[in-house]
């Protein structure tokens, strides 16, 4: 089943081999060609060639022979790529990203792409298909993400994500990229990009946006699960175009179709947390936009994003979908010690449909040391009137509420259905390949609308990444939370929860 589900990855594994039978007879002219330069004096001996460009080997081999080359120590001494920004405050690896965060762009404007080829983009280098991506700054690349977890709770980790089904292994995320980033270090010229993901896995329940497959999450109920919907099932969670133009202040960049939702520290995708878990406070705010967003770097310190989208998690054309604006700052320091980032996510003032949040979101990060730095964020949102919305995902009462027997809470109340939330990362660089992060949260879910429970809870969580190889991390955590109104987990049994998790991403 998974297997069919991988097309992208299987058509690119099956076209390699053909582009290169293809290539063959090129490579045959080119060497008649050039044989009687032997004649013209002894060349310079070349550089060894490198397995995974050796294009006699046949894809598999090339694709095999990359992961063992980045097995081997990187140089140190290779020359940093040119950039129009500041210098990066963090490194990655370990930590999942090198820069003060920034949504809705692959790259802050100023800052180079600086994704290596994978093993699978230098496994293509010796056909057509794979010589035509590079030379048009196309990368494609993915992961593999199983996780195991152990836990106090029976029935369901939930509101604890992703690993939401408890003491069992996962399959949580397949993931298959393809992308081009725009070259927003150059001033001279208009550039264009785009970015498109497809995910399997059970992480689709969190990512389904309504209107896009969201079929198999919504038209599929099973009460005796931790979660409605199929178990595994496909999202094509980011699709957008990009263009670039450096003559708008010091460069703009357009965005346009399924982006991440902008402000959260976290994201859907394994490698960009620094914890295998997530908080409380993500796992139940948006996650994607389908709009248009314009991002403009004024100076150094200062980048202005404004945008209209379809509402959280809707598509444009469903017609849960509201026309709702979106306008985020930020600022980073002359120091680069410190980032802020106010954003209102969402604001359209109009009642609840599927998922249509009033977000407003502050984040900040302070860097203590190159190797520690934290992230704070925090938010206030709402919807209005969930009593009165019909439909798949939908429900008129929470689950729990103080004073009232499991399941038998009365409807929420009319008007302003509000939660806050507040949350913590501290994060410190072990080496070059290992860091550790602490994350401590506080959330108030007032009605009970955001995760179905009326209560308080705090959360309380220690986890490592550490990179075995360029290609391949591991990520053990701990986690300890409580519910103090309700209590909310294993479906409404305890007040508390304690899991231990690992899981692997393995890069291709």
């Amino acid at each position: 089943m998974i297997s069919r589900k991988m097309l992208s990855f299987a058509l690119l594994l099956a076209l390699a081999p053909l582009s290169e039978a293809m290539a063959s007879a090129e490579s045959v002219d080119t060497a008649v060609a050039i044989a009687p330069s032997a004649d013209l004096g002894a060349a310079t001996p070349a550089a060894p060639t490198a397995a995974s460009a050796d294009c006699s080997r046949g894809f598999l081999s090339r694709f095999v022979a990359a992961y063992r080359e980045d097995a081997q120590p990187a140089d140190s001494n290779a020359p940093a790529p040119a950039r129009r920004a500041m210098d990066a405050p963090f490194s990655s690896p370990p930590f999942p990203n090198s820069e003060w965060q920034l949504g809705g762009v692959d790259t802050p404007i100023g800052v180079p792409n600086t994704n290596s080829p994978g093993p699978l983009e230098r496994a293509m280098g010796c056909n057509r298909l794979g010589r035509w991506m590079q030379d048009n700054r196309i990368d494609v690349y993915g992961w593999f993400n199983p996780s195991a977890n152990l836990s106090t709770s029976e029935h369901t980790n939930y509101p604890l994500s992703y690993a939401t089904r408890p003491n069992r292994v996962e399959f949580d995320q397949f993931l298959f990229r393809i992308q081009r980033v725009p070259d927003t270090v150059q001033t001279d010229h208009i550039d264009w990009g785009f970015h498109f993901d497809d995910l399997y896995g059970y992480d689709y329940h969190y990512t389904t946006m309504k209107g896009v497959t969201s079929d198999q999450l919504l038209d599929n109920p099973r009460p005796n699960s931790a979660l409605n919907g199929k178990v595994y099932g496909n999202d094509p969670m980011i699709a957008f175009v990009s263009l670039y133009i450096p003559w708008v202040a010091q460069g703009m960049v357009i965005t346009a179709g399924r982006y991440l939702s902008l402000p959260d520290i976290e994201a859907q995708f394994s490698p960009e947390n620094y914890l295998l878990t997530h908080s409380i406070l993500y796992t139940v705010d948006a996650y994607t936009n389908m709009g248009i967003i314009t991002s403009t770097k004024l100076n150094d310190q200062w980048t202005l994003q404004l945008g209209v989208h379809g509402g959280d998690d809707s598509a444009i054309w469903d017609s849960t979908s509201r026309l709702t604006g979106q306008a985020c700052v930020r600022w980073v320091s002359k120091s680069n010690n410190d980032m802020l980032y106010p954003c209102v996510e969402s604001y359209n003032n109009d009642r609840q449909t599927y998922n249509n949040l009033q977000e407003f979101v502050m984040t900040w990060g302070h860097r203590f040391t190159p190797d520690v730095h934290m992230l704070t964020e925090a938010y206030y949102l709402y919807v209005k009137d969930q009593a009165l919305v019909t439909g798949p995902g939908q429900s008129q009462a929470p689950t729990g509420k103080p004073g009232y027997p499991l399941g038998q809470a009365p409807d929420f109340p009319l008007g302003n259905n509000p939660a806050y939330g507040i949350v913590n990362y501290f994060n410190i660089q072990l080496s070059p390949k290992a860091y550790v992060s602490i994350r401590n949260e506080f959330y108030k879910d007032q009605d009970g609308q955001r995760t179905g429970f009326a209560t308080r809870y705090s959360s309380h969580t220690v986890g490592m990444t550490y990179w075995v190889s360029p290609d391949l991390e591991v990520r053990p955590e701990l986690r300890y939370e409580y519910a103090y109104d309700f209590p909310a987990y294993d479906g409404g049994l305890k007040n508390h929860q304690a899991t231990a998790l690992i899981d692997a991403i393995l890069h291709y």
